[in-house]
Parts: C-alpha cells; structure tokens; sequence
C-alpha cells in the first residue's frame, strides 16, 4: 500500500511540472503516508558556445583542450539541452534516504540520452551506491558556467560507485577507481582493486576547507606479462570570504600512479597513470592547482574569475619508449562570467573561456569561447 502510494506521488508531482505550475520551491515535496517523504527536483538549462577558434565544444557545449583536425577553420556556434536534469529524493522515517539522479548528457547530438548521475542510499553514515567520489570536493571551486569547468580543481570532479562511511567531518571509501590508463601497455589493462579515500572537510568562520588521500593499484596485464603499481594521490581545497562580497578560492592536487583523480589532465579529462618499461609497470607524476574569485554584486547577479592549470611528467615514458613527445603535457583554462538570477529559481549567465595545451615538445594550441546559459530550476 505504502509503495502504491509513493508512486501515485511521484506520477502527481512530476504531472505538476508538465502542467506548469510548480511553486517557487527548490524541489517539489509530498509527504507520503506518515512515514516517508518524496521530492522531485531538477532543472532545465540552454546552453550556447561560440568557439572563434577551432570547435572545441563536446557536449553540454562545454570546452575541450584536445585540438581538433580542422584547428584553422574559425567560427562555430551550436546549441544544446544535455545538461539538463531530473532527480527522486525519498526519505523515511527510519532514516532512510534515496537519491536517483540523471541528465542528458549522453552520446549522440541534440538531446543526448539519460544518463545515470547518482543512485545511492543512505542509513546512520553509511552510504552505498553512485555518488561524488569521495575523493572530490566542491569547496575550493570558481563558479563556471562550462560544465567541465577549470583544471586542476579538487580530485576526480567525477562519481564512483562506492561504499562511504561518514561521521563528522571524516569520511572514508572504497570505490571503483577512475580512469587507470597505462601507455605502452595497448589497452591491456585490468581494475586489479577498488581505491580507498579518506577526505576531511569543514569550516570555520569565513574558511572552508577540504583534504582527502587516495590509494590504488594500477595494473597491466596481456595474458603473459603481469604487473602492478600502487599509486597514490592527495589534495587540499579552501575558500575563504574576505567580506560578503568577495571570495577567493581553490584547490592543490599531486598524483602518483593515480592521474585519473587529476581533473582535466592529459588529452581533456584524465592522463595516464603509470606506462610499460620492459616487463615492469611505473608510475607517472601528475600536479595541478586552481585558483579563482567571486564578487556578489548584489541583485542576484556576480562575477567570478578563475584559472586552471595541469601538468604530466612524462619524461621517463619517453625514454622508456612507451609513448613519444607529442603526447599532451600540460593544460590551462580560464574563465570569466557574469551570472544572473532575477529570482530564485532562474539563472542567466554569459562567459569568456581561454583553453591552452601544450605538447611535451612545446608545441602549443589554444582557443578562445564564448558561452551563454539559462536555467530554470524546480
């Protein structure tokens, strides 16, 4: 009975947003029972780019640092809903929590298709499920209105499916480990364990501040050679208020083994994190750090400025053979918007973005963007 009735509220509240009159709330909530609460909650958002340089726009028109083939044809503009999104809270009375999430940022023009963002429960501080790698934090982010936002910011900005236990400002996983890529190795590699994170995170007056540890193993594997490497990583993130108008903030990040949590290294999302040197597998360093600041300008509107920047080193890959100096070394971007949000529920924003990469020749190319989004929130 129970569950018949937390269906026919989700058919009426989600029949309440086709129909066009949902409230002013962040979500739409129905009490369901006595003991149990269900929320529907998302947002639909146009985003539009205009890439004077080359088209570096993948979806949700978000930039990309990898040059394209066609770098010297100039101008392109495109438009598109995938960032979209849909979510289902559900609580009980237990304390139990629910949360399933998607959007449409999925293969394929236009629309995309549903993507799964988040699907996790939550009892007492134990969390398992898809959720923000616990190896993440937000803290020390410059608002962007690109979805994939600077280099360099705080872990893999990515969700893992995991196993998280919270208590207080600590908590603690087990997961999927993200991207492992290994040069020299042609793709045969193996998820050997899931990665262990630890992340502390907190404020105090006007700081807040984060820091997490990962461990994971790497390995290679063809069917005759076998080998494995532990790679680590570690981050600090904060944002500190100087007054109520103006922020600074960011994130330091270092990665051994483990570049697959350095956010927008190597090609555009993630480098490599170890390659082949005979029949033994090593390590590759990553660094990057992000830095940026906020001024509320009052009336819902602000501007915020930020840069980013990641670095590999691959010198002893090349030497080893494993790859060559064409491979992309380094990537920065910067951005600089101005947001808007005449109410609560809309938001309005225009931005300038600067993308840079360079090769571990020197051969350099960059680009420059602009972008515009409109949001409208439930």
């Amino acid at each position: 009975m129970q569950s018949n009735k937390l269906r026919l509220a989700i058919r009426a509240t989600a029949a309440t947003v086709v129909m066009g009159v949902a409230s002013q709330a962040s979500a739409l909530t129905l009490n369901v029972g006595d003991d149990t609460e269900a929320s529907l909650y998302g947002y639909a958002r146009l985003n539009m780019s205009y890439d004077l340089d080359g088209n570096r726009a993948v979806s949700t028109r978000a930039g990309s640092f990898t040059p394209t083939a066609n770098e010297d044809v100039e101008g392109h503009f495109g438009a598109d809903v995938q960032q979209s999104r849909l979510g289902v809270k559900v609580k009980h009375a237990s304390g139990v929590a629910i949360t399933v999430e998607g959007d449409f940022r999925g293969s394929g023009n236009g629309a995309g298709s549903l993507r799964m963002r988040h699907a996790y429960g939550e009892y007492n501080g134990l969390m398992a499920g898809r959720n923000w790698s616990n190896y993440t934090s937000f803290v020390g982010n410059t608002p962007t209105l690109d979805f994939d936002s600077l280099a360099g910011t705080a872990g893999s900005q990515d969700r893992a499916e995991q196993i998280r236990y919270t208590t207080g400002a600590l908590s603690f996983s087990l997961e999927d480990p993200s991207s492992q890529g290994v040069l020299g190795a042609g793709g045969n590699t193996r998820t050997s364990a899931p990665a262990l994170t630890a992340r502390v995170q907190d404020s105090a007056g006007g700081l807040s501040y984060s820091a997490a540890a990962l461990v994971s193993q790497v390995t290679a594997d063809d069917g005759t050679n076998d080998d494995s490497a532990m790679g680590f990583a570690v981050f600090g993130a904060a944002k500190f208020a100087l007054s109520d108008m103006i922020s600074i903030q960011g994130a330091a990040n270092f990665t051994d083994g483990a570049n697959g949590y350095l956010w927008r290294s190597g090609s555009n999302y993630y480098g490599p994190s170890a390659y082949v040197d005979g029949n033994s597998l090593e390590t590759i360093e990553g660094y990057g750090f992000s830095i940026g600041t906020s001024v509320a300008l009052g009336g819902g509107r602000s501007i915020n400025l930020g840069y980013g920047t990641t670095m590999l080193d691959l010198d002893d890959a090349i030497a080893a053979g494993a790859t060559t100096n064409a491979d992309p070394e380094s990537n920065q971007n910067a951005f600089l918007n101005y947001m808007w949000s005449p109410v609560s529920n809309v938001m309005f924003g225009v931005e300038y973005g600067y993308f840079d990469q360079e090769t571990v020749a020197g051969d350099s190319s960059d680009a420059n963007r602009v972008l515009f989004a409109a949001q409208y929130s439930f």
